[in-house]
């Protein structure tokens, strides 16, 4: 996965604008299936007081509803429009497969390993791309830190390694 520049206030924008269509699309499906569902489906005479059984419909409207934005998010994923959504969701899924083979990485990078070096330089790297983009700015020194160590032992042992050189099939060696 290549490195990608993301204009910060372009991905807010259009990331409030998926997430607001997201959740009133959720709410208005949810409602729809159901009402349909109950109309069809549901108990026509409902006693004063009691409960109208209409639980499992309501139920199932929801599921239908998620079935449905699934279904049309994954069809416009590689809109233009959601290209910078969708490559920050596919680098944060990367990070998470990155992270939990984060303590093999860290050991093989103490021992100078130029492949766990490569991991970690673009995982921490693009981990900083992320946190500015999503105004995560209470570990950015720290991070940053990191990436300076990083760089620096890369300069005392004489190796040219970028983020540009990371690949995914680093991952399956650790």
């Amino acid at each position: 996965m290549q490195l990608m520049k993301v204009d910060k206030a372009r991905y807010r924008q259009r990331l409030n604008v998926v997430l607001v269509s997201l959740v009133a699309s959720l709410t208005l499906l949810s409602l729809g299936f159901g009402t349909v569902l109950i109309e069809f489906f549901g108990n026509k005479t409902v006693a004063s007081g009691e409960s109208t059984g209409h639980f499992h419909l309501n139920l199932l409207g929801v599921i239908l509803a998620v079935l449905t934005c699934s279904l049309v998010m994954n069809f416009y994923k590689k809109h233009e429009y959601l290209k910078e959504i969708y490559w920050v969701w596919k680098l944060k899924q990367l990070h998470n497969r990155i992270y939990r083979k984060l303590a093999k990485i860290k050991l093989a990078a103490r021992d100078n390993d130029p492949d766990a070096l490569t991991v970690l330089l673009f995982y921490l790297t693009t981990q900083k791309q992320v946190f500015e983009l999503d105004n995560n700015t209470l570990t950015l020194a720290t991070l940053q830190a990191d990436i300076s160590a990083i760089e620096s032992k890369l300069a005392d042992l004489n190796l040219e390694i970028t983020t540009a050189d990371f690949s995914e099939n680093l991952l399956e060696k650790f």
